[in-house]
């Protein structure tokens, strides 16, 4: 098997199973409870946020535990929207954004609030400049993820840091799913004031995450109950799946550190082969992200192109599910007004430390075949 969909989702690692499955078994006590085995639960998940601080250079009291990247988007926005709608109701985003950012602010809009969507470069790349000309007196919140889900496209998330910095009333939240374990990105330096992180996509497990808040900014929670993380997110702690996202994160920074030479390696080998196939399109830019790949085969649907490769026990994405009824239409891709031939062939390869070389070639060769005789077919399988 050859696994190249690790930006839908990671295998989580061994260790990490490990963790959720002992901290199961030994520290499976409420950690409100008054006894000592809701004590013991509530020291361990004290030191789990103070590790997971530490690895992000940030306060353990900023931490705020979620499910993941969904939930940690929502809560960031709309929790920034509902609590300081008082002092404006226009928020910043771009065009190409993760859907859990996208459709949280066309809820907003849904309840009075006005967004500006900030256009893109032909590889979705933001310009601050753009950013810093939509900032109104009644903005309250800028959102920009670090890495394109799609594109692989690495935001230029420090000078926007620094804009918004410039508007003591304005909030910045980054969306940093993509972004975790593969570049660089110094949340105090950057000047981010909300920072979404999910445990799946580090080889960690679904249903966990993280969202840093900043100490002293208030948001206005999706859940209400028993007044759990800070008042902001109430509900019984999963105290496993806190502890094996902390393991997770510890794991990939790790990675990052020693490892990420041999990832960027293989994604450019895998992008020089790529450019020796006549009849694709490469639509992701070689200074992004080292670990997604977005080509186009225009005239092939992806999903047919996605079950020829899965055949052979070769696995990438799409940017989401087809339809049967219209073209399966990449709004990432069409926001960088690529052709429609591009937009509607597009598909995703993502990279893992765990991945090699030799896989590369093994993919190409078989991506190779399947392309022409899909192009034979014209399209069809």
């Amino acid at each position: 098997m050859i696994y190249f969909d690790n930006s839908a989702t990671t295998l989580p690692l061994p260790e990490v199973l490990e963790t959720y499955h002992k901290v199961n078994e030994q520290f499976f006590a409420n950690p409100s409870s008054l006894h000592h085995l809701g004590s013991n639960a509530e020291r361990l998940m004290d030191r789990t946020r103070q590790s997971i601080a530490q690895q992000l250079e940030v306060e353990s009291g900023e931490i705020v535990f979620t499910s993941g990247g969904t939930e940690g988007n929502n809560l960031a926005i709309k929790g920034i929207a509902l609590e300081h709608q008082s002092r404006g109701k226009h928020m910043i985003t771009s065009q190409t954004e993760h859907p859990s950012v996208l459709e949280a602010f066309r809820g907003l809009e849904q309840l009075g609030f006005e967004i500006t969507y900030v256009n893109v470069d032909d590889k979705g790349k933001v310009n601050p400049a753009d950013i810093k000309r939509y900032i109104r007196y009644d903005t309250i919140l800028i959102s920009i993820m670090s890495v394109n889900n799609e594109l692989g496209t690495i935001q230029p998330i420090e000078e926007i840091g620094q804009i918004a910095s410039q508007y003591p009333k304005l909030y910045f939240h980054v969306d940093h799913v993509q972004g975790i374990g593969k570049i660089p990105l110094s949340l105090k330096r950057a000047k981010v004031d909300l920072c979404t992180l999910s445990g799946h996509k580090i080889h960690g497990l679904k249903g966990t995450g993280v969202l840093m808040v900043r100490q002293g900014i208030r948001i206005f929670p999706l859940f209400h109950g028993g007044g759990h993380e800070g008042n902001k997110r109430s509900g019984t702690e999963n105290l496993p799946g806190m502890v094996a996202f902390a393991k997770a994160l510890r794991l990939i920074k790790e990675k990052e550190s020693n490892h990420m030479g041999g990832l960027k390696s293989i994604y450019h080998y895998f992008i020089e082969k790529l450019r020796d196939i006549d009849e694709i399109v490469i639509n992701s830019s070689p200074e992004g992200a080292p670990h997604i790949i977005n080509v186009s085969v225009p005239g092939v649907k992806p999903e047919v192109m996605i079950h020829v490769l899965a055949d052979k026990e070769i696995f990438i994405s799409s940017k989401s599910a087809c339809s049967s009824k219209q073209p399966d239409v990449s709004s990432v891709l069409k926001a960088c007004k690529l052709e429609q031939s591009v937009t509607t062939s597009a598909l995703r390869i993502s990279l893992s430390y765990q991945n090699t070389q030799v896989e590369v070639d093994q993919f190409i060769n078989e991506f190779i075949k399947a392309v022409r005789y899909l192009k034979d077919k014209k399209g069809r399988y």
